[in-house]
């Protein structure tokens, strides 16, 4: 088996969110809105589910809704609001995670115009592109680093707002284990909300155990 990217990282990447719940999509399959890459019959299948009273028509002019919040140059405040509201159109099921509709695609085009970028995997929350993840080949460390530089020069592009603003949560991994004693750490997994300018990532770490008995 060749050792690359998508052997070592992606591929483990995918069928672990499958065993979390999450189910592949293939592309080649599924209706995408380019403005927003929001997946509309998954959208509308999945808001109507959370919300039986809406009609369907009610769903798309929602969706609009959306697109149009996300033109807002609020680093997608506007759109947190809906997405988290407790009142009003549920757009997420915080309470049961078993309604709403959880899908893993890869390489899904962020497109505006002719400049573009293609996050390895992409999560989708009731159709909704809330979260993705650029993998890189373990024992290159450079490849994080400039995958965080790329990053941010993609976040400062105006013509990426949307897509930006839709985003809750961005993953790096090459899947190795943190080298606590770097300076600047160029291995493991690190996430990070949005930012307009330079993005600030963080570390994961596991819960420490402590005997609580002895302590105290």
């Amino acid at each position: 088996m060749a050792f690359n990217e998508d052997t070592r990282v992606k591929i483990p990447a995918i069928l672990h969110l499958c065993r979390l719940g999450y189910e592949y999509l293939s592309l080649e399959v599924v209706k995408i809105d380019p403005e927003t890459n929001i997946f509309p019959d998954i959208f509308i299948q999945s808001i109507e589910r959370l919300n039986p009273d809406l009609e369907t028509d009610d769903v798309k002019r929602l969706l609009k809704e959306i697109r149009v919040k996300l033109d807002n140059d609020d680093l997608g405040h506007a759109f947190y609001k809906m997405l988290t509201s407790s009142s009003g159109i549920r757009l997420f099921d915080f309470n049961n995670l078993q309604n709403n509709s959880l899908n893993v695609v890869t390489e899904l085009t962020y497109r505006n115009g002719d400049e573009e970028f293609r996050p390895d995997i992409t999560l989708l929350f009731n159709g909704m592109p809330l979260a993705f993840i650029e993998v890189k080949k373990p024992n290159n460390r450079e490849g994080l680093l400039a995958e965080r530089n790329r990053i941010n020069v993609r976040f400062k592009n105006k013509k990426f707002k949307r897509f930006i603003n839709i985003s809750q949560l961005l993953v790096f991994s090459n899947n190795m284990e943190y080298d606590d004693d770097a300076t600047t750490p160029l291995q493991g997994a690190f996430y990070s909300s949005t930012a307009y300018n330079d993005i600030t990532f963080n570390s994961f770490r596991e819960e420490e155990q402590f005997d609580l008995e002895k302590l105290l």
